[in-house]
């Protein structure tokens, strides 16, 4: 009994010691749930948070109703609301993709089905490994690998925020896609000004006439554009960029005007300072079961 006390009292120090400087949001693994038929995803989020911005590797299917799936290797874009364990696939709202080169208007599925040829290289979707991929409560980070883009996403209770790293000497592009995944029925995107994009998103799933209105912000300016009305997106240009382009996305429920005051929730553009008060706040959250 008492080397069995003992034990008890060694294993207790040793495992003390060792996590003392660990935050409750360092016992977290955003990856569970996102394989089998866990239905998951690994995104980034705020504690009650309007916003689940996360990766987007599946367009349909039941295994796809998060949006996510681990056994995956194409990213198609990163959106703003997902559901986390239905057995439903409403949400997917505004896909935000960064691309170089040539914009495509496409994802590169149907395109895929009618000449065989890899997603990849047919549309604006990019590979991935888990290798260069990490996820904690209030932040993600992908890397995509066709285009040597890093993506790091954060956000506030209703904002989201992303920040991309090009390489200096390629010519960077962003993709909004307003197509992806929901059946559209009703949008609008309107070109503010060269940092601003505003619009609604209504779509129906299972859910009918779900509705978002947003704003778009970013950090540095585009100086050209491709619309394509027909399918419901739009490439923005902007040339080579020597520093990382960070971009606000502000939703709504409501109306533009929500969206607009909402954009507030995030002050300046320092994507670090955001992330640690969400993960701060997370840590706030976990404590309760300490």
């Amino acid at each position: 009994m008492k080397k069995i006390s003992f034990l008890i009292t060694v294993s207790f120090l040793i495992f003390g010691c060792n996590n003392k400087h660990l935050a409750p949001i360092d016992f977290v693994n955003p990856f569970i749930g996102t394989g089998g038929h866990g239905h998951t995803y690994p995104g980034a989020s705020y504690p009650f948070g309007m916003v689940q911005l996360s990766a987007d590797t599946r367009l349909e299917g039941w295994d796809g109703c998060g949006g996510y799936h681990f056994s995956d290797s194409i990213i198609y874009g990163f959106s703003h609301t997902h559901l986390s364990g239905t057995g439903i696939s409403d949400y997917g709202d505004v896909l935000l993709m960064p691309t170089i080169g040539k914009i495509q208007l496409t994802n590169g599925v149907e395109e895929s089905k009618t000449n065989n040829q890899p997603i990849n290289q047919l549309g604006y979707a990019s590979r991935f490994s888990h290798k260069n991929e990490t996820a904690k409560p209030g932040h993600y980070q992908v890397l995509l690998e066709d285009n040597n883009i890093n993506v790091e996403l954060t956000t506030s209770l209703r904002v989201g925020m992303h920040k991309y790293s090009f390489n200096p000497d390629d010519e960077a592009n962003v993709i909004l896609d307003l197509q992806h995944r929901d059946m559209l029925i009703k949008h609008e995107i309107k070109i503010i000004d060269s940092v601003t994009i505003q619009g609604h998103r209504y779509s129906n799933e299972w859910a009918r006439e779900q509705r978002i209105h947003f704003i778009i912000k970013f950090s540095i300016p585009f100086n050209d554009f491709i619309f394509n009305k027909e399918k419901n997106m739009l490439g923005l240009k902007f040339g080579k960029v020597s520093e990382d382009l960070l971009a606000k996305v502000s939703l709504s429920a409501v109306d533009d005007l929500g969206a607009k005051e909402n954009l507030e929730e995030i002050k300046g553009w320092n994507f670090y300072d955001t992330k640690k008060i969400t993960q701060n706040t997370w840590s706030q959250e976990l404590r309760k079961i300490e």
